[in-house]
């Protein structure tokens, strides 16, 4: 093989990265322009399933939260690609579901895992009204990526 190739890395490392990087780029496609959109995020895992959240942009008084256009892009077009770039590169292709129900908003909110976002807010409350959030949901080839984490997730308990 030609030094110029990489190689594929390995579902181990694939998980591990998962599990101990948080930025990683998401490919949306744009709501309005159908043109591709990289955007440096963070990913949390809670209870091993990936979320993507936000904050709400509404810590500092007098202001409005804004919407997140990441989020605006996931809604039109829920397939994305979420791409590890820091100890490995891979790119997974992915779907997003929008979380909606504020009962399982507030389960996430209120995890260990997004204490930054809520400290963005002004309340829980504030949080599980306006923080984007949606669970990520990993497809094709990437499919194994939700059992992986699921198993990887009981072991830590």
């Amino acid at each position: 093989m030609p030094d110029n190739l990489a190689t594929k890395p390995s579902n181990d490392d694939v998980l591990a990265a998962l599990l101990t990087e948080r930025v990683v780029d998401i490919v949306t496609t744009g709501a309005k322009t159908g043109q591709a959109r990289t955007t440096e995020i963070w990913i949390t895992i809670i209870a091993g399933e990936l979320f993507i959240c936000g904050s709400p942009n509404a810590s500092l008084p007098d202001v409005e939260r804004r919407p997140r256009d990441w989020l605006a892009n996931m809604v039109a077009h829920p397939r994305f690609t979420l791409r590890l770039k820091k100890g490995i590169s891979i790119e997974l292709p992915a779907e997003a579901e929008p979380l909606r129900d504020a009962a399982e908003r507030r389960r996430i909110l209120g995890s260990p895992a997004c204490e930054y976002y809520l400290d963005q807010s002004r309340s829980l409350d504030q949080g599980v009204r306006d923080c984007p959030m949606v669970r990520v949901h990993f497809v094709d080839d990437a499919s194994w990526v939700a059992d992986s984490l699921r198993v990887a997730a009981a072991d830590r308990t």
